[in-house]
């Protein structure tokens, strides 16, 4: 039997996880989040759309490609970074990718399900850390996939006039860091939502932070390298380039922006009401 005023482990025993008062386990936290992850269509809606982006974007543009061939230079063709082309969608599934970090934290502010969910788990930052390791480890998987299946598609198309593949100088490290850069969106957009808790502000900023500021970024290179979208361009450049980053650096910048915006969720997660 248990000691009065205490609770019995989760499992029934000696090996089992702490629990808390009210039986609350990581695991059961990072449960809860599956079943809301897997019965909210939204959320696969705008996944597929990400990967329909990735994918369908790469395929579209190395047609283009193949499609310019016979008004290229031989210097032309030559300079082209053919590999790079099938990744194109990256630009734009990020903004999807960013909408699901967003959607899955205001989507409970909208509609009143974030009082229950904290009052099951009273003390917050266990939700935080189920939502961004859930979210993250999903879209880095989902992603990841994408990239690859973009990548190998496009090399069918383009192996016509050009040949790459997975093992040229660089060629690895920028498809797999498409699905990190693209899991960094993800998570912005997660502490996003909790930050400022309302759907269109945070979309709003997870498209000023992808979108906008690049475009500012290009009237002053040497500090364009430096913002989130630098730095992801960085990790998704095959060769060295003036004014970018090299990966580890540019990746070291990343995550600590990524960082940034999860201590302020952090912040805001425990210090004002739901």
């Amino acid at each position: 039997m248990s000691a009065p005023g205490t609770a019995p482990s989760a499992g029934g025993g000696a090996n089992a996880p702490a629990a808390t008062p009210l039986g609350v386990t990581p695991r059961r936290v990072l449960r809860s989040e599956w079943i809301k992850l897997t019965t909210l269509r939204s959320t696969w809606l705008t996944f597929a759309v990400a990967v329909a982006l990735m994918i369908g974007l790469g395929l579209l543009m190395a047609w283009l490609t193949v499609g310019e061939w016979a008004s290229m230079t031989e210097v032309e063709r030559a300079q082209e970074q053919a590999g790079q082309r099938v990744l194109a969608g990256r630009l734009f599934a990020q903004l999807a990718i960013g909408v699901v970090g967003v959607i899955a934290i205001t989507g409970e502010y909208a509609t009143g399900m974030i009082r229950a969910t904290l009052a099951a788990v009273p003390r917050r930052l266990p939700v935080l850390w189920a939502k961004l390791g859930l979210f993250g480890a999903v879209t880095f998987v989902v992603m990841s996939a994408a990239s690859f299946a973009a990548f190998f598609a496009g090399n069918r198309i383009l192996a016509e006039h050009w040949q790459f593949s997975i093992s040229d100088p660089g060629a690895l490290r920028v498809v797999v860091m498409t699905g990190v850069t693209l899991t960094a969106v993800c998570l912005l957009g997660t502490a996003l939502g909790f930050v400022l808790r309302n759907t269109a502000a945070a979309i709003s900023a997870i498209v000023s932070i992808v979108l906008v500021l690049p475009i500012l970024g290009q009237v002053a290179p040497r500090v364009a390298q430096y913002l989130p979208s630098g730095a992801m361009g960085a990790l998704v450049t095959p060769t060295p380039q003036p004014d970018v980053l090299a990966p580890w650096p540019a990746l070291l910048l990343l995550g600590a922006y990524v960082a940034a915006a999860i201590a302020a969720a952090v912040f805001t997660l425990t210090r004002r009401d739901a």
